[in-house]
């Protein structure tokens, strides 16, 4: 095989609410931590263990601006993105390493508003693709033609 790949599917819960930054241009970036799960039985205790691993996540422009739109602490999702690691040097000029997970696809598999139990549930759309055909749709209404 000639090339390389860097590709990560997580499936998981928001650990805590999306942490967006701004920057002149237009330009935004949204982090959050997602945890997953994996369980076993121990052989030796015969008792079911179950260990959580915590991803960083980062979401850039428009999919960020979804992120923090729809999304909060416990809801669950579907990650497609590439691994990358950060490295900075801290105050006392410690190299320090930082890995996360960018996103380039996500859908929304449930959300805390819909495991709420409410009598009226309304849809909220489940990924970028289908929040954004909306976006079109309503806009070529408006179009002359």
């Amino acid at each position: 095989m000639a090339g390389t790949l860097n590709k990560v599917m997580l499936i998981g819960h928001l650990g805590d609410e999306v942490k967006m930054h701004y920057f002149e241009g237009g330009n935004a970036i949204g982090r959050f931590p997602i945890a997953t799960n994996e369980s076993y039985t121990n052989r030796q205790t015969n008792e079911r263990v179950t260990t959580t691993e915590w991803h960083n996540i980062v979401v850039r422009n428009k999919l960020a601006e979804i992120c923090e739109k729809y999304l909060s602490k416990g809801d669950k999702v579907y990650i497609e993105g590439r691994i990358k690691t950060r490295q900075w040097e801290d105050q006392d000029g410690n190299k320090k390493y930082s890995t996360e997970i960018h996103a380039v696809e996500m859908t929304f598999l449930t959300t805390k508003k819909e495991l709420g139990g409410s009598t009226n549930p309304q849809k909220t759309p489940t990924n970028p693709t289908e929040i954004e055909g909306q976006e079109r749709q309503n806009s070529d209404t408006d179009l002359p033609f």
